[in-house]
């Protein structure tokens, strides 16, 4: 049925009325026409007609780690929930990345520059297809179907095989020359066709991430005898493919809180840990996930615990590290990832950590996936705790949330940054975790300065690391300080809890937390997230007299962030007066900080660790 667009308009602007008194958010059309078709709506909520794709994967592959060759089948069981007819499917082949001529935003190692992935047969509905005639075009593939109809499900069966990229580790790759794997985007899968913009046909070229839809995956993975594999989903064949005593340990694991050493030294040297075939096949099944990985080794340890994270339902999470012997930084990962989990269950996000189990793999590289973290060696303990618990939060975002990381790397990186802040010290007391605050006071306000709202696809380099990670966390981190823990708990959790398994936009994040905190936060979505500018505060103005200082702060800059004045006395101790971002919601260009100090005070600055300032040279005040 076509509706009206200016009665539509008017509707949606009367239901929000009450939400949206105050200044709207900037929208392109493109999104407006999803509110408008009643997909999204200005409540924070999905609109009545909200809809999204899924399919069911059945995948069985044989992994060759010698050869690096994987081969395998993929059986699709689509469902078109939109209300379009689809003529053509598009189908991601992310390995193709590594393509004799394909587009790239980085080089890779000559070595690895392959023929990509090799479709041997392709049918649709059982109906064979000629697999010389498809429309590939680098990591997109075009087919076009007989009409998939509204609500209609399709069958895709695949057989197909490419070899893994041995030295340009982008994320999924080989380890080691002993045959250890993290291996990742390895099948072909549907693209997401959404409410916005059809189907995904943005082309994978390195930095951006992804987007996929929800789906099911029930996956067998062949490996040669001695490989353990470690994968997103729940192991089915434990029993199976580990010798007895290995696999009731990995059952003791998922119901103790204590260390449990499922592959130790003295394991790896005595061997005999997997079945005796000549090759295993290790089964998975995960629900409800945007992506699957594995990993593989034949040479690795495997530490792993459990603890409750939903205590209503007594519900446990299993946390698993396999590492090389060989890197000691890894060894107390176990403890770095535990205490992750238990922070986002208890302490922020507190929300029970959604999944059954998460291992952190020793690769080569700082990704996240659904269960599955692939984490490079490094130098720190300090290093080591930021790199887990970064990568581990991305449970939450995207994996949960179901963002489109290509688009909108702050939906996720963000967070995870903020999490990053918060949980690291938690882990570690003596730490000050403020990765990402100096480089953006300063680069604020220069050239490579966009506003975050603009595309990932649009950014690379230092704008895309300052508008993915550092810019996004201060903003939610301000939110958090002007709401108050509580208020902004519920608030998230509302987010959360409205939008997880499904695909919000930026602006049904925005309006769900409006909701959620029952505030129009609009003015500092736009300020910060939208409009260029910087922060910048300045110590204006001194007053005092016997011992009663008046402080004047200025917004130099035009993005709005916290004030805290530190006054060190003459003794050197010192306090802190805070003021959150609320001074600024006016557009007052001025605060007045008030103090009695009941002893001399010898400098005055505005100073914290997780606030960026352009210039800090008018931040101290001498008192003479």
């Amino acid at each position: 049925m076509l509706t009206n667009k200016p009665l539509l308009t008017l509707l949606l602007l009367l239901v929000g009325a009450r939400a949206f008194a105050q200044q709207q958010l900037p929208m392109p059309r493109n999104i407006e026409a999803a509110y408008q078709k009643g997909t999204r709506s200005l409540t924070g909520l999905p609109g009545q007609n909200y809809w999204q794709n899924t399919a069911d994967y059945t995948i069985k592959i044989d992994f060759d780690p010698r050869t690096r060759r994987i081969a395998g089948t993929v059986d699709i069981d689509y469902t078109n929930n939109s209300p379009d007819t689809l003529k053509q499917i598009v189908f991601k082949l992310y390995p193709n990345l590594y393509q004799k001529g394909a587009p790239r935003a980085s080089g890779i190692s000559p070595k690895d520059v392959s023929d990509g992935v090799q479709i041997e047969k392709l049918s649709v509905n059982q109906e064979a297809q000629d697999v010389q005639k498809l429309r590939i075009e680098a990591t997109n593939l075009t087919l076009r179907v007989k009409p998939i109809a509204p609500k209609q499900k399709a069958k895709f069966s695949i057989a197909y095989q490419y070899i893994l990229n041995e030295g340009s580790h982008m994320r999924t790759g080989q380890v080691d020359p002993q045959g250890a794997a993290f291996v990742a985007y390895f099948f072909p899968r549907i693209a997401v066709y959404d409410d916005v913009e059809g189907w995904n046909r943005t082309p994978y070229l390195g930095p951006q991430e992804f987007y996929n839809d929800f789906c099911r995956f029930n996956t067998e993975i062949s490996v040669p005898k001695d490989f353990v594999v470690w994968a997103t989903g729940d192991l089915t064949n434990a029993a199976e493919v580990l010798q007895k005593k290995f696999a009731k340990r990995l059952a003791d694991a998922e119901k103790k809180d204590a260390l449990v050493a499922i592959i130790d030294s003295t394991d790896l040297k005595k061997g005999n840990i997997t079945a005796q075939n000549a090759r295993n096949t290790w089964k998975f099944t995960a629900q409800n996930v945007v992506d699957f990985a594995f990993a593989t080794s034949a040479h690795y340890l495997w530490n792993s615990t459990s603890l409750v994270v939903d205590p209503r339902t007594k519900r446990r999470t299993r946390v698993d590290v396999a590492f090389n012997p060989k890197h000691h930084d890894f060894v107390e990962v176990i403890d770095f990832a535990r205490k992750t989990v238990q922070h986002m269950s208890y302490t922020f996000p507190k929300w029970p950590f959604p999944y059954p189990h998460i291992t952190v793999f020793d690769g080569l590289d700082q990704m996240e996936y659904p269960m599955m973290v692939n984490d490079n060696p490094v130098d720190t303990r300090e290093d080591a705790i930021t790199l887990t618990d970064h990568e581990i939060f991305h449970t939450m975002f995207p994996f949960y949330m179901g963002t489109n990381e290509t688009k909108y790397g702050w939906m996720d990186e963000g967070w995870a940054t903020m999490g990053e802040w918060i949980i690291s010290p938690l882990i570690e007391p003596k730490m000050v975790d403020d990765y990402g605050v100096q480089p953006y006071s300063m680069l604020a306000g220069t050239e490579v300065d966009l506003p975050i709202a603009t595309l990932s696809t649009q950014q690379s380099g230092t704008a895309f690391f300052l508008n993915s990670y550092p810019k996004p966390a201060f903003g939610y981190l301000y939110v958090k300080d002007l709401l108050g823990d509580e208020l902004f708990t519920k608030a998230l959790h509302h987010y959360i809890q409205t939008w997880n398994g499904k695909h919000p936009l930026p602006w049904d994040f925005f309006n769900a937390m409006n909701a959620g905190a029952g505030k129009n936060l609009n003015w500092f979505w736009q300020r910060w997230f939208f409009d260029n500018g910087m922060p910048d505060l300045a110590i204006a103005h001194v007053q005092q007299q016997n011992g009663n200082y008046q402080v004047t702060v200025e917004a130099v800059g035009s993005k709005p962030v916290p004030v805290d004045l530190v006054v060190t006395y003459a003794d050197n101790s010192t306090t802190t007066h805070h003021k959150t971002i609320a001074v600024w919601e006016t557009g007052a260009k001025t605060t007045q900080v008030d103090f009695k100090a009941l002893k001399p005070v010898k400098k005055l600055e505005i100073k914290h660790s997780h606030v960026s300032d352009a210039d800090r040279s008018n931040n101290v005040y001498e008192v003479k």
